[in-house]
Protein backbone atom coordinates (compact mmCIF):
# COMPACT_ATOMS: atom_id res chain seq x y z
CA UNK A 1 0.00 0.00 0.00
CA UNK A 2 1.19 3.67 -1.08
CA UNK A 3 0.72 6.22 1.84
CA UNK A 4 0.14 9.68 0.56
CA UNK A 5 0.29 12.98 3.13
CA UNK A 6 -2.15 15.79 1.81
CA UNK A 7 -1.13 19.50 3.62
CA UNK A 8 -1.00 22.90 3.10
CA UNK A 9 -1.70 25.90 3.96
CA UNK A 10 -4.73 27.56 5.11
CA UNK A 11 -7.52 28.02 3.07
CA UNK A 12 -5.56 26.40 0.37
CA UNK A 13 -8.24 23.89 -0.38
CA UNK A 14 -7.07 20.92 0.60
CA UNK A 15 -10.04 19.24 1.13
CA UNK A 16 -10.77 19.65 -2.45
CA UNK A 17 -7.50 17.97 -3.28
CA UNK A 18 -8.59 15.59 -1.04
CA UNK A 19 -11.83 14.93 -2.35
CA UNK A 20 -10.60 14.89 -6.26
CA UNK A 21 -7.92 12.24 -4.86
CA UNK A 22 -11.11 9.92 -3.14
CA UNK A 23 -13.21 9.97 -6.61
CA UNK A 24 -10.29 8.42 -8.52
CA UNK A 25 -9.95 5.48 -5.66
CA UNK A 26 -8.36 6.71 -2.40
CA UNK A 27 -8.52 5.83 1.08
CA UNK A 28 -8.97 9.10 2.94
CA UNK A 29 -8.51 9.94 6.50
CA UNK A 30 -8.70 13.69 7.79
CA UNK A 31 -6.93 14.23 10.61
CA UNK A 32 -8.86 17.20 11.57
CA UNK A 33 -11.77 14.92 12.25
CA UNK A 34 -9.13 12.50 14.82
CA UNK A 35 -8.52 16.06 16.37
CA UNK A 36 -12.38 16.60 17.44
CA UNK A 37 -12.80 13.18 18.60
CA UNK A 38 -9.79 13.55 20.97
CA UNK A 39 -11.46 16.89 22.07
CA UNK A 40 -14.55 14.86 23.23
CA UNK A 41 -15.24 14.93 26.88
CA UNK A 42 -13.95 11.69 28.16
CA UNK A 43 -11.01 11.36 26.08
CA UNK A 44 -7.34 11.99 28.33
CA UNK A 45 -6.67 14.60 25.77
CA UNK A 46 -9.75 16.76 26.42
CA UNK A 47 -8.39 16.66 30.06
CA UNK A 48 -5.70 18.13 29.41
CA UNK A 49 -6.33 20.83 27.31
CA UNK A 50 -8.99 22.14 29.99
CA UNK A 51 -5.84 21.25 32.26
CA UNK A 52 -4.09 23.49 30.42
CA UNK A 53 -6.00 26.39 29.25
CA UNK A 54 -8.97 26.90 31.38
CA UNK A 55 -12.53 26.00 31.79
CA UNK A 56 -12.97 29.52 29.77
CA UNK A 57 -12.84 27.49 26.69
CA UNK A 58 -15.72 25.30 27.20
CA UNK A 59 -19.33 25.55 26.12
CA UNK A 60 -22.42 25.56 28.06
CA UNK A 61 -22.51 21.48 28.30
CA UNK A 62 -18.85 20.88 29.39
CA UNK A 63 -17.38 20.35 25.12
CA UNK A 64 -14.89 22.31 24.16
CA UNK A 65 -15.35 25.47 22.26
CA UNK A 66 -13.04 25.49 19.04
CA UNK A 67 -13.26 29.39 18.33
CA UNK A 68 -12.58 29.75 22.32
CA UNK A 69 -9.73 27.68 22.18
CA UNK A 70 -8.32 29.07 19.09
CA UNK A 71 -8.54 32.48 20.77
CA UNK A 72 -6.82 31.30 23.92
CA UNK A 73 -3.63 29.43 21.71
CA UNK A 74 -3.26 31.57 18.74
CA UNK A 75 -0.10 32.68 18.32
CA UNK A 76 1.74 32.54 21.62
CA UNK A 77 0.50 29.27 22.92
CA UNK A 78 0.16 26.89 19.62
CA UNK A 79 3.07 24.62 20.36
CA UNK A 80 1.74 24.20 23.68
CA UNK A 81 -1.44 22.99 22.31
CA UNK A 82 0.16 20.75 19.41
CA UNK A 83 2.41 18.78 21.76
CA UNK A 84 -0.87 17.85 23.72
CA UNK A 85 -3.02 16.51 20.68
CA UNK A 86 -0.77 16.08 17.67
CA UNK A 87 1.31 12.97 19.28
CA UNK A 88 -1.85 11.24 19.64
CA UNK A 89 -3.50 12.40 16.34
CA UNK A 90 -0.23 10.64 14.36
CA UNK A 91 -0.79 7.29 16.37
CA UNK A 92 -4.06 7.40 15.84
CA UNK A 93 -3.43 8.04 11.71
CA UNK A 94 -0.89 5.66 11.73
CA UNK A 95 -3.01 2.80 13.05
CA UNK A 96 -5.84 4.17 10.06
CA UNK A 97 -3.05 3.54 7.53
CA UNK A 98 -2.84 0.07 9.07
CA UNK A 99 -6.45 -1.04 8.89
CA UNK A 100 -6.40 0.10 5.35
CA UNK A 101 -3.45 -1.83 4.20
CA UNK A 102 -4.91 -5.24 5.83
CA UNK A 103 -7.91 -4.59 3.89
CA UNK A 104 -6.52 -3.11 0.84
CA UNK A 105 -2.96 -4.26 0.67
CA UNK A 106 -2.95 -2.33 -3.02
CA UNK A 107 -4.60 0.70 -2.22
CA UNK A 108 -3.78 4.13 -1.88
CA UNK A 109 -3.95 5.79 1.55
CA UNK A 110 -4.04 9.86 1.78
CA UNK A 111 -4.40 11.30 5.03
CA UNK A 112 -5.28 15.20 4.91
CA UNK A 113 -3.45 17.31 8.04
CA UNK A 114 -2.55 20.68 8.40
CA UNK A 115 0.36 20.87 10.32
CA UNK A 116 1.67 17.35 9.16
CA UNK A 117 5.38 18.22 8.49
CA UNK A 118 5.47 20.85 11.79
CA UNK A 119 4.36 17.77 14.04
CA UNK A 120 6.95 15.40 12.39
CA UNK A 121 4.89 13.34 10.47
CA UNK A 122 6.12 13.33 7.05
CA UNK A 123 8.30 10.51 7.96
CA UNK A 124 5.30 8.34 8.35
CA UNK A 125 4.31 8.58 4.32
CA UNK A 126 5.82 7.60 1.01
CA UNK A 127 4.68 10.66 -0.53
CA UNK A 128 3.53 14.14 0.55
CA UNK A 129 1.48 16.55 -1.13
CA UNK A 130 1.82 20.03 -0.72
CA UNK A 131 -1.27 22.23 -1.67
CA UNK A 132 -0.79 25.56 -2.20
CA UNK A 133 -2.17 28.99 -3.50
CA UNK A 134 -1.60 32.71 -3.10
CA UNK A 135 -2.49 34.79 -0.53
CA UNK A 136 -5.61 36.73 -1.42
CA UNK A 137 -7.15 34.16 -3.00
CA UNK A 138 -6.95 32.64 1.04
CA UNK A 139 -8.61 35.44 2.48
CA UNK A 140 -11.45 35.06 0.07
CA UNK A 141 -11.35 31.64 0.40
CA UNK A 142 -11.38 31.43 4.00
CA UNK A 143 -14.52 34.57 4.40
CA UNK A 144 -16.76 32.45 2.32
CA UNK A 145 -16.03 29.33 4.28
CA UNK A 146 -16.73 31.27 7.20
CA UNK A 147 -18.65 33.52 6.50
CA UNK A 148 -16.74 36.32 7.78
CA UNK A 149 -16.10 39.82 6.49
CA UNK A 150 -12.95 40.20 4.48
CA UNK A 151 -11.07 42.47 6.93
CA UNK A 152 -11.89 39.32 9.41
CA UNK A 153 -10.86 36.78 7.65
CA UNK A 154 -7.36 38.43 6.84
CA UNK A 155 -6.63 39.15 9.95
CA UNK A 156 -8.07 35.48 11.12
CA UNK A 157 -5.51 33.92 7.92
CA UNK A 158 -2.14 36.00 9.32
CA UNK A 159 -2.93 34.49 12.59
CA UNK A 160 -3.01 31.02 11.72
CA UNK A 161 -0.69 31.25 9.05
CA UNK A 162 2.06 32.86 12.01
CA UNK A 163 1.65 29.00 13.80
CA UNK A 164 2.42 27.16 10.25
CA UNK A 165 5.97 26.83 8.28
CA UNK A 166 5.08 28.93 4.94
CA UNK A 167 3.73 27.54 2.20
CA UNK A 168 7.50 27.73 0.42
CA UNK A 169 8.85 26.03 3.76
CA UNK A 170 6.16 23.40 2.94
CA UNK A 171 7.19 22.73 -0.59
CA UNK A 172 10.93 21.96 -0.10
CA UNK A 173 9.55 19.15 2.06
CA UNK A 174 6.72 17.55 -0.72
CA UNK A 175 6.71 15.34 -3.08
CA UNK A 176 4.31 17.09 -5.31
CA UNK A 177 2.95 20.54 -4.78
CA UNK A 178 -0.30 21.70 -6.10
CA UNK A 179 -0.66 25.25 -6.87
CA UNK A 180 -4.30 25.79 -6.25
CA UNK A 181 -5.14 29.33 -6.90
CA UNK A 182 -7.09 28.63 -9.90
CA UNK A 183 -10.03 26.90 -11.65
CA UNK A 184 -10.82 23.37 -10.36
CA UNK A 185 -10.73 22.02 -13.76
CA UNK A 186 -6.48 23.45 -13.18
CA UNK A 187 -6.70 21.58 -9.97
CA UNK A 188 -7.74 18.01 -11.89
CA UNK A 189 -5.18 18.53 -14.08
CA UNK A 190 -2.69 18.33 -11.54
CA UNK A 191 -4.31 15.69 -9.37
CA UNK A 192 -4.93 13.22 -12.41
CA UNK A 193 -1.31 13.95 -13.35
CA UNK A 194 0.11 12.71 -9.68
CA UNK A 195 -2.41 10.23 -9.45
CA UNK A 196 -1.20 8.51 -12.52
CA UNK A 197 2.47 8.44 -11.28
CA UNK A 198 0.99 7.36 -7.48
CA UNK A 199 -0.40 4.70 -9.34
CA UNK A 200 2.65 3.68 -11.04
CA UNK A 201 4.95 3.82 -7.74
CA UNK A 202 2.12 1.67 -5.84
CA UNK A 203 2.35 -1.07 -8.55
CA UNK A 204 6.05 -0.91 -7.64
CA UNK A 205 5.70 -0.61 -3.99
Amino acid sequence: MLRVGLTGGVACGKSTIAALLAQRGAHFLQADGLAHQLYAPGESTYDEVVRRFGRDILNPDGTINRTKLANVVFPDRIDELNAVVHPEVVKRQNSWMKEIELSDPDGIAVVEAALLIEAGAAADFDKVIVVTCDFEQKVSRYAKRTNAPLAVARAEVERRSAAQFTDEEKARHADYVIENSGAIEDAERQVEKIWKDLQRLRALH
